[in-house]
C-alpha cells in the first residue's frame, strides 16, 4: 500500500514538473508582452499631452487676433484707410512749370547822346545821336526754388539771361555834309530776380542787381566796343491764359566806366510776352 501511494507521488510531482516546464515559457511571453503595451500607452499618453498642449496655445492666439483693437488703434487704420482712398482717388498732378521765356521790347533813354567817329571819304568826322531809342529782345527765366533758400514762403528765386538789340539811328555827321553813320547797340544781361506771390496769377518782382555787358558801334570805324555795368529793375507779370504771361517792366542801366567816350547809362520802359515750360 505505501508503495502504491510512493508511486502516486512519484508520477504527480513528475506531471507538476513537466506542465510547469510548459506554462513557464507562456508566462514570460504574456509579461514581455505587457511591457511592449505598457511602452505604447506611455507613448500615446505623451502625444495626447503635446495635443492637448498645442490645442492651447491656438485657443490662446484665436482669442488674442479676436481681441477687438483699442480706440487710439482703430483711429490710425481708419485714418491710413482715408489716406490710401484719397491717394488713389486724386487726379495726377501735372508737373509745376515754372520757368518763362518771353519777348519783349521796349523804350530805351540814354544820360547822354551818343557820339562816336568813323572814317568817311577819308575824314574822320564825329558822329552823334538822340538820347531816345527802341529795343527789342527776349529772355529767359530759369526758376530756383519758391520760398527764397528758405527765407521767405511763396517767394520765387531765379537767373535771368537777356539779350537787347538797339538802333539808335542814323547819327549825323559834324563837318562832314551828307555823312551818316549806323549807330546801334547789343545788350546781353545776367540778373537774379525776386518774384513775389507764387501760385498767384499777378506776380510783382525785383532785380537787386545784375551784370549788363554792352556792345556798342561805331565809336570807330570797323570797331566794336565792349562795355560792363551793372542793372536795377522791377516789374510785374500776369498770367493772361494758362502758360502765357505778359509783363512789364523798368529798368536802369549803369556802366562801370565810359569807353572811348561812349556813355550806355539810361534806363529802359518796356513790355514782354512770355511761355511758360
Amino acid at each position: 500500500m505505501i508503495n502504491k501511494t510512493k508511486l502516486a507521488l512519484g508520477i504527480a510531482a513528475a506531471t507538476l514538473t513537466m506542465a510547469g516546464a510548459l506554462v513557464s515559457p507562456q508566462a514570460m511571453a504574456v509579461s514581455k508582452a505587457d511591457r511592449v503595451a505598457e511602452a505604447a500607452n506611455n507613448k500615446v499618453d505623451a502625444l495626447e499631452a503635446q495635443m492637448q498642449a498645442m490645442q492651447a496655445e491656438l485657443s490662446r492666439l484665436r482669442a488674442e487676433t479676436s481681441r477687438p483693437r483699442s480706440s487710439a488703434d482703430a483711429g490710425k487704420v481708419q485714418e491710413l484707410d482715408q489716406w490710401m482712398n484719397s491717394v488713389k482717388s486724386a487726379p495726377a498732378k501735372e508737373a509745376p512749370k515754372d520757368h518763362l521765356f518771353s519777348v519783349r521790347g521796349g523804350w530805351m533813354h540814354f544820360n547822354d547822346n551818343r557820339t562816336g567817329t568813323q572814317t568817311l571819304e577819308g575824314a574822320n568826322p564825329t558822329f552823334s545821336s538822340d538820347r531816345d531809342a527802341s529795343y527789342y529782345g527776349g529772355a529767359i527765366d530759369f526758376n530756383m526754388n519758391n520760398d527764397l533758400f528758405g527765407l521767405m514762403d511763396h517767394t520765387s528765386f531765379g537767373v535771368e539771361f537777356g539779350v537787347e538789340y538797339a538802333q539808335l539811328g542814323n547819327g549825323k555827321a559834324n563837318g562832314l555834309a551828307g555823312a551818316a553813320a549806323n549807330i546801334n547797340q547789343l545788350r546781353i544781361n545776367a540778373s537774379p530776380k525776386i518774384k513775389f506771390m507764387h501760385g498767384s496769377k499777378f506776380r510783382p518782382w525785383l532785380i537787386p542787381a545784375g551784370l549788363d555787358i554792352n556792345i556798342i558801334s561805331p565809336p570807330s570805324n570797323a570797331i566794336t566796343v565792349l562795355s560792363t555795368g551793372m542793372q536795377f529793375g522791377t516789374g510785374a507779370e500776369y498770367e493772361l491764359l494758362k502758360g502765357i504771361v505778359i509783363g512789364a517792366d523798368g529798368r536802369y542801366h549803369k556802366a562801370f566806366n565810359s569807353v572811348d567816350g561812349v556813355d550806355t547809362d539810361g534806363f529802359t520802359l518796356g513790355g514782354s510776352v512770355g511761355f511758360k515750360f
